[in-house]
Formats: C-alpha cells, structure tokens, sequence
C-alpha cells in the first residue's frame, strides 16, 4: 500500500453558537483540540476562520456531519453540509465529512462536564477520520 503524504487537517464541529476546532496531521495521525470560536455573526465566523487557516494552513478539513441515530439525515445535517460547501467555496479547501454521532458525549465523558466540550468533539471527529485513513491504508 502506498504511503500517505504528509499533510495538516483542521476539524470542525459546526453549531450555529459555537464551532470546535481540531488539528491533527497524517504523519502522527493523531488529532488534538485547538480552541472554541463563538462568532455572533457569519462576517465574523468567516474573519476566524480564514485566520485559523491562515495559521495553520491545513491541507484539507474534515467537518462533523450529525447524523440520526438510524444514521439518516436531519435538519443539522443540512447546515453542516451547507458549511463545508461554504469552506470549500470560500477557501478552495478539500473538505470531508465524518459521522460525529455521539462525539459531544464522548467529549462530555472524557471532561468531566459539557462545558467546552466542542474542541474535544472536534478532536474526536478527526481522529475517526485519521482511524478510517489508517484501516485504509492496511497501517496498525
């Protein structure tokens, strides 16, 4: 199996009040929180995350998609999309989408609490992501 190249991923756990962020890199395939930005409107969501990738400079990033627990489609699931289509019209980023279900659990479990718990969801979100790169690519 090919090797994968070396590349930074930020991850986003979208909500319409706050919006998680992780990085991570396929080198290490392993994902970290990075910090909760809380914009009031879209211009300022937008200023933060350009600033993010201006940072960081990912070369893809993965967005949570919320899924029902049947695994279909719901309302959040739109405004997800709706998101990554936006970072990937705005920014000219590969964007992919990763079932999130039970991530803001886990992040609650994992804390002690639900109080900022979106970093570590997004964290979660890309290490299921580096997971599934890695069953791909036959690595243990």
């Amino acid at each position: 199996m090919p090797e994968l190249s070396q590349e930074t991923l930020l991850a986003f756990d979208y909500g319409l009040k706050k919006i998680g962020v992780a990085i991570g890199n396929t080198l290490t395939l392993h994902a970290r929180p990075l910090q909760v930005l809380r914009p009031v409107t879209r211009g300022q969501r937008f200023e933060a995350i350009a600033q993010l990738l201006a940072e960081w400079r990912p070369d893809r990033v993965v967005v949570g998609l919320p899924l029902a627990t049947d695994g279909g489609e719901q309302y959040a699931s739109l405004r997800c999309r709706r998101f990554a289509n936006q970072l990937h019209g705005r920014y000219g980023l590969n964007v992919e989408l990763v079932d999130e279900r039970g991530t803001s659990v886990e992040a609650q479990g994992l804390l002690g609490n639900n109080d900022d718990d979106d970093a570590v969801a997004a964290a979660l979100i890309l290490q299921r992501y580096f997971d599934a790169l890695q069953a791909d690519h036959g690595k243990v």
